[in-house]
């Protein structure tokens, strides 16, 4: 691999990826970020198996890209829902790039993000998702000013994700199991369900309404993946909890959705 540049802190940065062809290749950060498309890469490392823990590395099926994207914990499969689940999110990978840059003691450092995501205006966010906030120590915390200060200069953002609340990564893991298109049921039955929830009305109540649960729950639940249907996740996801269609009529009753912070445009 080329050397890193020096100047650390975000001013000189080589971004090193595996390309499609399988080559490892190392170009100028600002080069990288305008020219590959880092949702298409394969992870630059593999997340590691530690004998004994609980926890190993799996795949999430990716609703936003019908493709699975490898993941290293629980706290990453939790942020990729959040991800999967937003509009404005196009693409998603896991680890595939590591920056490398020197410090002013002139010692390379680098550091490979678990995250990668693509937004539909073509800014992307390189994000960790630590269990805590002390997940990582000092060097997390050197390389989170260092990164944050890259993606800033070409208009993208990088973030260690916070876990959400409890309840809402439980409502969002059960809506998750109905994120495959094959849920959303015949057609009308969508129309249907906006008909039925214009107004603010109970779960199972409103689903009863259109036609046999066994077939419309399903429906209800994809459409509350999709955010074609809304309710407030703070709270537990019952029979009773009330669905909307319309955020604005929802009021008190509209979901609040995790903040992923996309990056913003260039000008």
């Amino acid at each position: 691999m080329q050397q890193a540049a020096e100047g650390g802190g975000g001013a000189e940065i080589e971004a090193a990826f595996v390309t499609a062809a399988g080559r490892l290749t190392q170009l100028p950060w600002d080069q990288a970020t305008a020219s590959v498309r880092f949702e298409d890469l394969s992870p630059v490392s593999a997340f590691p198996i530690v004998p004994g823990r609980r926890w190993g590395p799996g795949w999430w099926w990716a609703a936003t890209t019908g493709r699975h994207v490898v993941h290293g914990s629980a706290a990453m499969r939790t942020q990729l829902m959040v991800l999967d689940r937003n509009p404005d999110v196009t693409g998603l990978a896991a680890r595939p790039v590591r920056l490398l840059w020197r410090d002013p003691d002139g010692r390379v450092r680098s550091w490979v993000p678990q995250l990668f995501a693509r937004y539909a205006n073509g800014t992307g966010l390189l994000a960790d998702c630590p269990s805590s906030p002390t997940t990582g120590g000092d060097r997390a915390q050197r390389a989170q000013a260092v990164l944050e200060a890259a993606c800033v200069r070409v208009g993208w953002a990088y973030r260690r994700l916070e876990p959400p609340p409890a309840v809402v990564a439980a409502n969002l893991r059960w809506l998750a199991g109905y994120r495959h298109p094959r849920n959303q049921g015949p057609p009308g039955l969508r129309a249907a369900l906006a008909e039925v929830f214009a107004e603010p009305r109970p779960l199972a109540a409103g689903a009863a309404v259109v036609g046999d649960p066994l077939q419309v729950l399903p429906a209800v639940y994809h459409a509350l993946w999709r955010g074609h249907l809304t309710t407030a996740l703070e709270e537990p996801l019952r029979e009773e909890a009330l669905v909307c269609a319309d955020a604005e009529r929802a009021g008190g009753n509209v979901e609040k959705r995790p903040d992923a912070g996309g990056g913003q445009g260039k000008g």
